[in-house]
């Protein structure tokens, strides 16, 4: 078997995987009877995940197509791919904050798996799998559109329902203004050092160095 054509079926598993844990947490998330159960959707991680299902089936379909990813594909996988290792990381500080404040977090087994996981396969899937595209630079400063959207709706539509996703959002749950801005600087700032990894990855990992080599011969 080709190593395209195997990574291509590990890029559909991983959707199938994605996909699973989404939908268990979703009716996980529902069964609490919470607000932050109805409010599936609004998490920053669900929102990047099902994006990341969407681009593992059709990275999954263009591996076993062609002996490159076309430069799109790999500007929006390196994206989104920010977007759910950060989400990971955050959600892991979380678990350790609440953990120090005596605070029980339960953590699901789909929880585990987008947040943990996932995340960490596609780090090691971008590094090996063949045919990567060297991405641009300016996908540090992109990484940063989607978050400073997503929280522009959060904290529009926060005071309206009375809830945030994450709680170093709500100013009622931190000390005040000023630790609300460095977590939020903190937060983007880990975006933009994912981004960066990613971007020098693209550039440097053998995979990508032997597909220059096989489109050179």
């Amino acid at each position: 078997m080709r190593a395209r054509t195997m990574f291509g079926a590990l890029r559909l598993v991983t959707a199938a995987v994605c996909l699973a844990a989404l939908i268990h947490r979703l009716f996980w998330g529902l069964s609490s009877q919470t607000i932050a159960g109805r409010n599936f959707f609004a998490y920053l991680t669900v929102e990047s995940n099902f994006a990341l299902v969407v681009l593992l089936v059709i990275g999954g379909v263009i591996a076993f197509r062609r002996d490159d990813d076309p430069r799109w594909f790999s500007v929006a996988l390196s994206l989104v791919l920010t977007w759910t290792i950060t989400a990971g990381l955050a959600f892991a500080l979380i678990v350790w904050q609440a953990g120090l404040r005596g605070i029980r977090v339960d953590v699901p087994w789909s929880d585990q798996v987008l947040h943990f996981w996932l995340p960490a396969f596609a780090a090691i899937a971008w590094t090996l799998t063949p045919g990567h595209r060297s991405v641009p630079w300016w996908i540090i400063p992109g990484s940063l559109v989607f978050p400073l959207v997503w929280g522009g709706v959060t904290m529009w539509r926060g005071p309206m329902i009375g809830w945030y996703p994450y709680y170093f959002l709500d100013l009622r749950q931190v000390s005040g203004i000023g630790e609300f801005l460095l977590t939020s600087a903190l937060a983007l700032a880990i975006f933009a050092l994912v981004a960066t990894v990613l971007a020098v990855i693209s550039r440097v990992s053998p995979s990508r160095r032997k597909a220059g080599r096989v489109r050179a011969t």
